[in-house]
């Protein structure tokens, strides 16, 4: 049994409002999102959480002894954010962070976002590269953190499990495959895509990957960036390879069609490395375990994306 941290303050948040409409609201939600991420709680749970009548929604006893816990469990991280803010607040300086095209996207941009708005003393010098070539380019000293996919075990490199994403192929919901749960990559390549920039690492890994395969990769466009790709997507150009954390919005809201991959690479686990040199109390291993420990990051870390998503309205 698991729960997630966002489900649980939706809860809290329906639970003040007594609707679930507005308890999404508050949220900054959509009452069918709200809807599908409460079903999900009350099945994690094995219970109803709620009764649900014309005037409102009310507690039942498993919702009550759920409101109480999570009473708890909510107080005891704002107390763990306050304590790990104040140590942030006291790092100064500028940080050389390369990162693949997935973990930049999917886990970076917004961690990044959600630090430095509350961190005026940090500035990030922040880089895309291949995952081949970040490990080495940390060596040369030519970055402080680097995080890609993959695992270096050189003794010169500190390296640590950052985030577990899955890569998933993409379409239109009106698509061939779209009505498939899983293909092999292999299948997918008898269709056209649309890539990213030919310079991302993101079609260097999937150019690698058709070629692996034995298979000609048919390229209808190349898009600059993962919102762009998915816009076109959307459109019906073609299918397109993207971590599971970016297409999400599109998954849940029924936008786009996700067809999961029975390829094991499909499976990515991000790394995050610093030089072994650095000293324990500097600003790159400090900021290294700011990066580490942001929880939405942190959470991907105890779960595996499993390919599933919901339907539509959910």
């Amino acid at each position: 049994m698991s729960y997630e941290l966002k489900d649980l303050r939706l809860f809290k948040a329906i639970v003040q409002a007594g609707n679930l409409s507005a308890g999404a609201a508050a949220m900054h939600m959509t009452a069918p999102a709200a809807s599908y991420r409460l079903k999900n709680l009350e099945y994690a749970a094995g219970s109803p959480l709620f009764l649900r009548t014309a005037k409102g929604m009310t507690l039942t006893a498993a919702g009550e002894a759920l409101a109480r816990h999570a009473d708890i469990l909510l107080a005891a991280l704002q107390t763990m954010q306050e304590e790990v803010g104040a140590y942030a607040r006291n790092l100064k300086g500028r940080i050389r962070l390369l990162a693949n095209s997935s973990s930049l996207n999917g886990f970076i941009i917004p961690s990044l976002a959600r630090f430095l708005a509350g961190n005026a003393h940090i500035d990030v010098d922040l880089q895309e590269a291949d995952s081949e070539t970040i490990a080495a380019a940390i060596r040369r000293n030519e970055a402080d953190i680097g995080i890609f996919a993959g695992r270096n075990t050189e003794a010169d490199l500190r390296c640590a499990l950052y985030a577990i994403d899955r890569l998933v192929c993409v379409a239109r919901p009106d698509h061939p495959l779209a009505t498939r749960d899983r293909i092999a990559f292999a299948e997918a390549l008898e269709h056209g895509f649309v890539c990213m920039d030919r310079a991302s690492s993101n079609f260097h890994f999937l150019q690698a990957q058709a070629q692996q395969a034995g298979r000609a990769l048919s390229v209808r466009v190349h898009a600059h960036d993962f919102a762009s790709t998915l816009y076109l997507v959307r459109a019906g150009v073609g299918l397109a390879l993207v971590p599971t954390s970016v297409a999400e919005p599109g998954l849940r809201d029924g936008s786009l069609a996700g067809i999961a991959l029975t390829d094991a690479w499909a499976l990515r686990a991000l790394h995050l490395v610093t030089r072994a040199d650095a000293p324990a109390a500097g600003l790159a291993r400090q900021f290294a375990e700011v990066l580490l420990h942001d929880p939405q990051v942190a959470a991907t870390r105890t779960r595996e994306p499993n390919g599933a998503w919901p339907e539509a309205g959910d």
